[in-house]
């Protein structure tokens, strides 16, 4: 290209990608076709003229997010590229990505904030349920419009409410300037007649009461294993070894699953203070806030369940998802219950 052909293609460029002209306006302005306009930023791609560089912040990985959200029929997937956590005296680091630390679950739960941030209107109501992923989650919350916040599951340990999951609820109704409805009471109760007792506590049964009008849901996701499952924490050893021959691979809110994402032991629903899967179901957005390698086969199979529409979770996970060779995925979009699981 000569300096007047460079000069003029630079022009064009300019009006098409940083004045947002269209090629018909420049064509007008240049007395020429839209066809040559065409050729042009055309040439002025191929001559390195004009660069297009599509750039997101450092710690979010477009490419894996892209992948795994085709690859799960997910409505949304960020894939979070975190700062590894300092290993202390004592960490567990069988969940770390290649290279070194575990993940840091405080990077997932600002991303996940950010996140509810997009997907939450004016007039939503929002669930959340217990987790150490939500629990962060609510405390990187900065900015959500007005809606009411209810509570999903029971807690981990009544003793420790305040510090857990009725905490993060207030918490994101402050932010939102609305109504909170935490539930006082354990996620896991001795036998059903108990937990069904609870449920009928005026303030736990009008949480229930809001199950039907959630419209956007955070929840994490647990590994049947010990420190990183909620449920199998407060289980007997019996019932572990009960529900582990049952397959049990992954645990969301109270609710058991296999690797390939089918709900196992719905006996054990019936003991829990949570919202019920059918319901959860229902829930047009559900996002899964979770990582770690030691989770990574957990998530795969809450993935398949189709309970879920969209995961925040790390770059190593997100590895082990798109390579892992299993069934392939209940597309989440797909809000119907065709199996009858509920």
């Amino acid at each position: 290209m000569g300096p007047a052909e460079l000069v003029q293609a630079a022009a064009m460029a300019r009006r098409f990608y940083l004045e947002g002209k269209s090629k018909i306006q420049i064509a007008e302005e240049f007395g020429v076709s839209r066809f040559k306009v065409a050729r042009v930023l055309e040439t002025a791609l191929d001559r390195d003229l004009v660069r297009i560089e599509i750039r997101v912040p450092a710690e979010l990985d477009a490419e894996r997010s892209d992948a795994l959200r085709a690859r799960y029929g997910l409505r949304h997937a960020v894939v979070v590229e975190s700062a590894p956590a300092p290993l202390t005296e004592g960490t567990d680091d069988a969940s770390a990505p290649a290279g070194g630390a575990p993940t840091d679950p405080e990077n997932l739960g600002e991303v996940a904030a950010d996140l509810l941030g997009e997907l939450v209107t004016e007039g939503d109501v929002l669930g959340l349920a217990w987790g150490r992923s939500t629990i962060n989650m609510a405390a990187a919350l900065h900015r959500l419009p007005q809606c009411t916040v209810v509570q999903l599951t029971g807690v981990y340990d009544a003793g420790t409410a305040e510090r857990g999951s009725v905490e993060a609820v207030r918490r994101a109704a402050t932010v939102a300037g609305g109504e909170a409805h935490p539930i006082y009471a354990p996620m896991l109760l001795p036998d059903s007649a108990t937990a069904a007792a609870l449920r009928r506590q005026p303030g736990i049964a009008r949480a229930f009461d809001y199950f039907d009008k959630v419209t956007v849901a955070a929840v994490s996701i647990g590994s049947w294993a010990p420190g990183i499952s909620t449920v199998y924490d407060m289980l007997s050893e019996e019932e572990r070894a009960q529900y582990a021959s049952l397959g049990a691979a992954a645990e969301m809110s109270a609710h058991l699953f296999d690797a390939e994402g089918r709900r196992i032991g719905r006996d054990l629903g019936e003991r829990c203070i949570t919202v019920e899967a059918d319901r959860l179901r229902r829930i047009p957005e559900v996002v899964a806030i979770a990582g770690g390698l030691r989770k990574a086969e957990a998530i795969g199979a809450v993935l398949r369940s189709g309970l879920v529409t969209s995961l925040v979770t790390d770059a190593a996970v997100a590895d082990y998802l798109l390579l892992e060779t299993g069934p392939g995925p209940r597309p989440a979009l797909d809000r119907a219950d065709p199996d009858g699981t509920g």
